[in-house]
């Protein structure tokens, strides 16, 4: 392996666990020592590949959106015409109820977008807006959204469902609001599995 590939080779890993790290304790959460930690290298390294947290913080929302958009992709073409109902339903419970570490970055990393500067803000629109377009672009599935605004409001209502049910003590309720958005959004495929 050269010495560019394993340069490479750290970045991701760091931005790998940044992104663990943000979508654990949000931005304010996790400082630069703690963050190199994680990744399994010295502060002094963080450096030579980020100019700041905040840097740090932009790759990961990047990077995880780009996470999300490669999910979609895959129930897209695991799933064929099932992807969208599949796609819900793995999104309202493995999703909600997986590590904070390891939940989805459109549900965790918004808030902190919504505080960060607008270099990052820019960043998580456009890959929120080319997630929309992927879920849009697929192969017809029943109830998917079909335009932009059903994608959106499709997306809203997963997080939503998925951030509120994270916020509760969990149990029935939780269950009682992702059972609701999923009913919404699937009709009575929802109630045929669930």
């Amino acid at each position: 392996m050269s010495r560019n590939e394993k340069k490479e080779q750290t970045r991701q890993r760091m931005v790998e666990a940044a992104g663990r790290g943000f979508r654990q304790s949000g931005f304010g959460g996790m400082g630069v020592d703690a963050l190199a930690k994680a990744a399994g290298v010295t502060s002094g390294a963080f450096y030579v590949h980020f100019g700041s947290k905040a840097q740090a913080f932009h790759e990961a929302v990047v990077h995880g959106m780009a996470d999300l958009k490669s999910g979609v992709l895959y129930f897209q073409t695991e799933h064929g015409e099932n992807w969208w109902p599949e796609f819900v339903r793995f999104y309202l419970g493995s999703k909600r109820s997986c590590d904070l570490a390891e939940s989805c970055s459109l549900q965790s990393l918004s808030p902190e977008v919504a505080r960060s500067d607008d270099a990052a803000k820019e960043a998580f629109e456009s890959a929120l807006r080319d997630v929309a377009q992927t879920i849009v672009n697929g192969p017809r599935s029943p109830r998917a959204p079909r335009d932009i605004d059903t994608a959106y409001a499709a997306l809203a209502s997963l997080i939503g469902a998925v951030t509120l049910a994270r916020a509760v003590q969990g149990g029935a309720f939780a269950d009682q609001l992702a059972q609701s958005v999923g009913k919404e959004l699937l009709g009575p495929s929802w109630l045929e599995r669930n």
